[in-house]
């Protein structure tokens, strides 16, 4: 009997513990080559004074080239300021193991566009491609982001990763801190 219930016990912590599958936008291979995506996740959400300003992060595999898009949607009444992707702008992520990441952006100038909607709000759509590097890739798989610095063109940002959070957006929960640690495999 003991070891019925060792054995049931087990099978439950594998099952507790199991990773979650990877969830694909895009997966495919042709006589091209591969290409695979992963959904868009919600990392970084703020909402203040009719102000919106969210950011999502997904993972692609093209040919053995894994990379990392952000994509940002900003809408607000006021003017929404372009904030610039060019060849010198980088994302550094601080792990909660005090290492620092550097994702380096593909050559591409990007400002995203300005949208207004029928509301009368001006939405910027903005998405950046980051390429890693052999050295930082593994420290991703093991510590969660604490912290997001993107280097703009012409500016620098901070964006504080939350352990989780309920987004006003779409009222489901997300896990920014281990969104690296849970995903990166995806491309791998």
């Amino acid at each position: 009997m003991k070891y019925i219930l060792v054995l049931a016990f087990c099978f439950l912590s594998l099952s507790i513990f199991a990773q979650r599958p990877c969830e694909y936008a895009t997966n495919i291979t042709d006589s091209i080559g591969t290409y695979k995506s992963t959904k868009e996740y919600l990392l970084h959400e703020k909402v203040f004074g009719g102000n919106s300003n969210y950011i999502f992060g997904s993972f692609a595999l093209t040919d053995g080239l894994p990379t990392f898009t952000l994509q940002f949607i900003q809408k607000s009444k006021d003017f929404v300021e372009a904030n610039c992707f060019d060849k010198n702008s980088k994302i550094y992520l601080q792990l909660q193991n005090g290492k620092i990441v550097t994702l380096i952006h593909i050559d591409q100038l990007s400002c995203g566009s300005l949208i207004r909607d029928d509301k009368g709000f001006d939405n910027r759509v903005k998405s950046g491609t980051f390429l890693f590097t052999k050295d930082n890739y593994e420290e991703l798989k093991k510590s969660p982001v604490i912290l997001m610095r993107i280097k703009y063109l012409t500016d620098t940002e901070d964006y504080i990763f939350k352990k989780e959070f309920t987004a006003e957006l779409d009222g489901k929960t997300y896990q920014p801190e281990t969104y690296f640690m849970n995903n990166i495999r995806c491309i791998e």
